[in-house]
C-alpha cells in the first residue's frame, strides 16, 4: 500500500530526471538545444515534451514527461490484465529516444513509469515499469560491454537476480517477430513491477534511471567524431526502419498512448526516427561490417 504523497514524490523525481538528461545531452551535442512544449488535456493529464533536432551529434531526440488520467484502462492494458477492467487510472513517466546523426553512435531508448489503477471499494493496483535498450548500427564490443556493465551495476544493490532477469525480459520484449530479429543489443526491461514495497520499488527505479547517462554518454563521446560515408548513413536509415516498425506494431507505451485517448499524438510518436529508408529485399554483403551487425550483435548474448 502507498500514500498519495509517495505518488507525487515519483512525479517530482521524473521531472528532475527529465531536466538532468536534457542538460547533459545538450552539453554532449554542443550546438542544439531542447525546445520545450508544455501541454494540457481537458480529458485529463498534462505533459512536458522536450525535443532536440539537427544538432552536431543528435539528429533528432525527445525526452518527454507525461502524467495522464483516464476513467477506464485501454485495451492494451486489459488484454494482459483483465483484472484492471473498469478501473480508473493515472500513469506518469519519462520516455526518451535519441537518434544520433553519426551511424557509429547507437540509438538509445529509455523510459521509467508508474501506473496506478483504482476503483471504489477495492485496494489500488500499482506497478512500475521501464528500462533502457541500445540499438547500434555498427557494433563495437567495448560499447556493448560498457552498456551492460552499467545496467548490471544499477541492479546489483537490490539482489543478484534482477539484472539477468530484466536483461532476458529486454531481449524478449525488443524482438521484432515479423523480422525474426532483435531490435538491438538489449539492456533492461521490467513491467508490472511491485514485488517489493512501494518505497523500495521506487528506490530501484531511481537507481536504474540514474544509470542511463552513465551507460550512454561515454559511448556517444567515443563515437560521435567518427568519419562516415554516404553508404554507412544509408545503412543507418535502413536500420531505422526496424525501429519504426517495432514502435508502431509492438511497443506497449506507443499503443497505450494511442488507445487511451489522453496522450498527445506528437509526443507519443516522438520516438520515430527523422529519416527512414526501406529497401526491398536488401541483404548485407558477406564479410562486411553491416553483415557483422547481424551475425554478432543482433544476438542475445551475455556481454558481461
Amino acid at each position: 500500500m502507498f500514500k498519495s504523497g509517495e505518488v507525487y514524490a515519483v512525479r517530482a523525481f521524473l521531472l528532475q530526471l527529465q531536466i538532468e538528461i536534457c542538460s547533459s545531452l545538450e552539453q554532449i551535442d554542443g550546438s542544439a538545444k531542447f525546445k520545450t512544449d508544455q501541454w494540457d488535456r481537458d480529458t485529463g493529464g498534462m505533459g512536458i515534451s522536450r525535443v532536440i533536432s539537427d544538432g552536431n551529434v543528435i539528429e533528432k531526440g525527445g525526452v518527454n514527461f507525461s502524467h495522464v488520467f483516464g476513467a477506464s484502462m485501454p485495451a492494451s492494458a486489459t488484454a494482459t490484465r483483465p483484472d484492471l477492467a473498469g478501473r480508473a487510472f493515472q500513469a506518469m513517466g519519462v520516455s526518451l529516444v535519441i537518434h544520433p546523426l553519426n551511424p557509429f553512435v547507437p540509438t538509445s531508448h529509455a523510459n521509467f513509469r508508474l501506473f496506478v489503477a483504482e476503483k471504489d471499494d477495492a485496494e489500488p493496483v500499482w506497478w512500475f515499469g521501464g528500462g533502457y535498450d541500445l540499438t547500434p548500427y555498427y557494433g563495437f564490443d567495448e560499447d556493448c560491454i560498457h552498456w551492460h556493465q552499467q545496467a548490471r551495476l544499477a541492479c546489483a544493490g537490490f539482489g543478484p537476480d534482477y539484472y539477468p532477469r530484466f536483461k532476458q525480459q529486454c531481449d524478449e520484449y525488443f524482438y521484432i517477430k515479423h523480422r525474426d530479429e532483435p531490435r538491438g543489443i538489449g539492456g533492461l526491461f521490467f513491467d508490472d513491477f511491485n514485488e517489493m514495497d512501494f518505497a523500495k520499488c521506487f528506490e530501484f527505479v531511481q537507481a536504474m534511471a540514474n544509470s542511463y547517462l552513465k551507460a550512454y554518454s561515454p559511448i556517444v563521446l567515443r563515437r560521435k567524431a567518427t568519419a562516415f560515408t554516404a553508404r554507412q548513413k544509408q545503412f543507418q536509415e535502413y536500420r531505422r526502419g526496424r525501429y519504426a516498425e517495432f514502435n508502431l506494431v509492438y511497443d506497449r507505451g506507443t499503443l497505450f498512448g494511442l488507445q487511451s485517448g489522453v496522450g498527445r499524438i506528437e509526443s507519443i510518436l516522438m520516438s520515430l526516427p527523422p529519416i527512414v529508408r526501406w529497401v526491398y529485399d536488401w541483404h548485407p554483403e558477406p564479410g562486411s561490417d553491416e553483415e557483422k551487425l547481424y551475425s554478432r550483435y543482433l544476438k542475445s548474448r551475455d556481454w558481461v
